[in-house]
């Protein structure tokens, strides 16, 4: 007989919240450099000058008024905050509450598949060049789906 893998909501939001991570390690690994990424990217947003607007997003913010200019890059100021917010939180599950790795990765999924498909389509942003996130965000998104997958998948039935 043998093992199939089903699909248990409680391995997305756990009754009981543990350190327990019973998903495939690689899942658990690569919740390392995620976080590291969140983590960089609301420093460099909070600290930069320009928020990172001019210098990562390659937003021109020398053709906006200086009003407007400032506000884009309050704007991003807010965005490195709410992700200053998430990259802790992120740290906290990786070190203390690992039966919501699955839940966060679920959470990246959402974040960089909006990002790589609907701003781009909808809410696009005047820019002079391609922001590296804009090349990023399809891959991020993708393997932060299969390493949701990995993360649901228990080693117990991987090894059945």
């Amino acid at each position: 007989m043998h093992s199939r893998l089903r699909f248990d909501p409680g391995l997305i939001l756990p009754p009981v919240i543990t350190n327990v991570f019973p998903g495939r390690r690689l899942a658990l690994w690569f919740f390392i450099p995620l976080t590291l990424v969140t983590l960089w990217r609301s420093q460099h947003h909070l600290l930069a000058s320009d928020g990172g607007a001019q210098s990562i997003a390659h937003i021109p913010l020398n053709d906006y008024s200086v009003p407007a200019a400032a506000t884009i890059v309050g704007l991003f100021a807010l965005w490195g905050l709410s992700q200053l917010i998430l990259g802790f939180l992120q740290l906290l599950v990786l070190l203390r509450y690992r039966a919501l790795i699955p839940l966060f990765y679920l959470l990246a999924v959402v974040e960089y598949a909006v990002r790589a498909l609907y701003m781009p389509a909808f809410r696009s942003i005047p820019t002079t060049a391609t922001a590296p996130g804009a090349v990023i965000n399809t891959p991020i998104a993708l393997a932060s789906l299969v390493l949701l997958f990995l993360s649901i998948w228990s080693r117990s039935e991987a090894a059945s």
